[in-house]
């Protein structure tokens, strides 16, 4: 569950108390509401099971909470969805969306909580939810075909305090960006097909240290390789790090010596025929010095002759 963390506890009222938060009832929002959708004073529209096909017009600007789980929408129109830039709530949860991008959420500002799961995404790119600056809680869960993450994906979320990946179909992730993250306080990775490769030791590092960070940590498995299958990613990492860090053998520190040896001889042998080139050179200009004294001497006797 969800919610079952104390942390998550604390994020599920701090929204609920954004929502709660009411100035003077809109204008705009008794201009007119959606049809098949609920609209009330409270700056809520409940568009939910109404089998909607596409995104909701005529949505009030003022809109701070909106609901359109359990319908058949496949994308989320970037156009109208950024003239809502009160949302602080979306959930858009069981639908059939397959893709969105930065340009989706790039007027949502204020956004606190978003709900994706249950939809049809395969794959998250760059800054998808970078221009979320006020985003607490994300679900992504449940997206049978969501099998890639870009690493910087969630980079710009340094609000971020609870973020929800179980129950996709993950095989490995990059968590660089997600362990700088300063506000992260709970993550889900439960029932992911998990490859426990080298690719992920540092995730399985990261679980080990920060058991407490992760959600369902215990439902958290491996789904590969096969001696490996049903084993928690968290008890993993000192594994991991042997066997992708294996220590040198004996072949490996002869060769090293035998390279040192060969280095070592090729220096010595250099260094001799330095030498004997510079005694060489040396003797050379001695010579021609001796020969140089000679002539001026013989030249000298003429003269005075």
């Amino acid at each position: 569950m969800l919610f079952a963390n104390p942390l998550v506890t604390q994020c599920r009222i701090f929204i609920v108390l954004v929502l709660c938060w009411r100035g003077a009832p809109s204008p705009a929002l008794s201009a007119g509401c959606p049809e098949r959708c609920v609209c009330d004073e409270q700056l809520v529209v409940q568009c939910s099971g109404q089998r909607l096909s596409t995104f909701p017009t005529n949505l009030p600007l003022a809109t701070r909470q909106l609901i359109i789980s359990n319908n058949n929408m496949d994308e989320l129109p970037a156009l109208q969805l950024n003239y809502l830039s009160d949302l602080v709530y979306l959930d858009c949860s069981s639908n059939s969306i397959r893709e969105i991008s930065e340009s989706t959420f790039g007027n949502l500002r204020k956004l606190v909580y978003l709900d994706l799961s249950y939809n049809m995404f395969v794959k998250i790119e760059d800054q998808t939810f970078g221009p979320l600056a006020s985003l607490v809680m994300l679900r992504l869960t449940d997206n049978p075909l969501l099998s890639e993450i870009h690493p910087s994906a969630f980079v710009e979320n340094v609000a971020l305090q609870v973020l929800d990946l179980s129950r996709n179909n993950l095989t490995m992730h990059n968590v660089t960006s997600l362990i700088t993250l300063p506000a992260l306080r709970s993550l889900g990775l439960s029932g992911n097909p998990w490859n426990c490769a080298c690719e992920i030791e540092d995730l399985c590092l990261w679980m080990q240290k920060d058991t407490f960070r992760f959600q369902d940590e215990g439902q958290t498995v491996c789904e590969g390789p096969p001696d490996l299958r049903g084993l928690r990613l968290a008890e993993l990492g000192l594994h991991l790090r042997t066997q992708c860090h294996p220590s040198l053998g004996h072949q490996d520190y002869l060769f090293f010596i035998a390279i040192g040896f060969v280095i070592f001889a090729a220096g010595t042998v250099l260094a001799w025929l330095t030498g004997v080139v510079m005694v060489l050179f040396e003797r050379y200009v001695k010579r021609e010095n001796g020969e140089l004294d000679s002539e001026r001497e013989e030249v000298k006797e003429e003269a005075g002759g």
